[in-house]
């Protein structure tokens, strides 16, 4: 084991301050401390498919809330603002009356419904493609060894 000219080893040298030293740092020979970064390779070698169904579920059921909201949103802005009556005056005036007004198919209960049919959709589609993805993933990465990530600490 060496030592230092205070026979202490050198992972028990005091910084100047007289606090303990963080782990990571380096002393050199004018007792001020160095940040240096240290780099951990790491593989991805295999993802647990039910924690991907279940965090793509739970992403995607919030996902269709804020659909349901924006669409809910969007029906009652457009028909405050009069767009449908407006656009419904001029159907009347180009077909005459009697026509087919914009109402009739874009009513708030058949918007709803057909948004909540999209989301519904939308989260079995979602989840599904992700637990799908999961497995293709773990078959891919036990032919390839999976995925490498370099990552580094700054200090």
């Amino acid at each position: 084991m060496t030592t230092t000219s205070g026979g202490r080893s050198p992972g028990a040298m005091p910084s100047p301050s007289n606090k303990p030293m963080s782990q990571g740092t380096v002393v050199p020979p004018g007792d001020s401390p160095v940040a240096r970064q240290r780099r951990v390779r790491m593989t991805v070698a295999r993802i647990d498919p039910w924690t991907v169904l279940r965090l793509s579920f739970l992403l995607s059921v919030a996902a269709a809330i804020i659909t349901i909201v924006a669409v809910m949103m969007l029906w009652v802005m457009l028909s405050s603002a009069g767009v449908f009556d407006s656009v419904d005056g001029t159907l009347q005036s180009v077909l005459g009356d009697g026509a087919l007004t914009i109402t009739q198919y874009f009513g708030f209960g058949r918007v709803f419904s057909v948004a909540l049919l999209i989301a519904a959709i939308d989260v079995v589609l979602i989840t599904a493609l992700s637990t799908i993805g999961a497995f293709l993933y773990n078959l891919a990465a036990s032919l390839t060894g999976g995925l490498e990530l370099s990552v580094t600490e700054d200090s």
